[in-house]
């Protein structure tokens, strides 16, 4: 991977429980409904408040593919929403105030996937999407991928013993091809504050 050009990643996985309720819903549901079930965990916008509690000096995006998730993480956070119902002015406005410094954090639905240059994120929060696919995993790297003094984050959730593992291990391998580094965790706490080796395992 060539260096010099691009800022330094780390990428984080953290793995979720899921309540006993959601778990026997998952169980018996289809493949694709699986899916949304994992997607949506609702331990994951408790988790993301968390992060953006934690890393005060983050200038962060959140990403995902579910708009009531989108919407209920925006309305908890009281930051802007970003999706593909957003007119073309309100979303300069918006970007506009993020790359000024106006706005700190910034839901975005998968329209973040195309288009969109924000070079002063240092962090997106990936907790949903059609997760193992390779393009869209790059192209929600590349958002965050620009030269800077901080590490730059990927952090992406993912609700354990569920489909979400199995594309966990493509964007492993995806990652771990383009020269990047990755670390799973548990909790957030197992994140590093400062700039560390981020290889581990569960």
């Amino acid at each position: 991977m060539e260096t010099g050009w691009i800022a330094e990643a780390e990428c984080v996985e953290v793995r979720l429980d899921i309540s006993p309720e959601k778990e026997i819903e998952y169980a018996v549901a289809d493949l694709r409904k699986k899916h949304r079930i994992a997607s949506e965990n609702p331990a994951k916008v408790l988790v993301v408040k968390g992060l953006v509690e934690r890393f005060s000096q983050d200038r962060i995006l959140i990403i995902g593919q579910y708009l009531e998730q989108l919407h209920e993480i925006a309305t908890l956070l009281q930051v802007p929403i970003i999706t593909g119902k957003t007119s073309n002015s309100d979303r300069d406005i918006i970007y506009n105030d993020f790359r000024a410094g106006k706005l700190r954090v910034l839901v975005v639905s998968k329209v973040a996937n195309f288009a969109i240059d924000l070079p002063d994120a240092s962090m997106a929060i990936q907790i949903s999407g059609t997760f193992g696919s390779r393009q869209e995993e790059a192209q929600r790297l590349g958002r965050i991928l620009r030269p800077k003094e901080r590490v730059s984050r990927f952090i992406t959730l993912i609700t354990r013993n569920t489909v979400e593992e199995e594309f966990g291990s493509n964007r492993q391998k995806f990652l771990a091809e383009q020269g990047y580094a990755y670390r799973m965790v548990r909790s957030i706490d197992e994140i590093p504050d400062l700039e560390s080796d981020c290889q581990g395992n569960i």
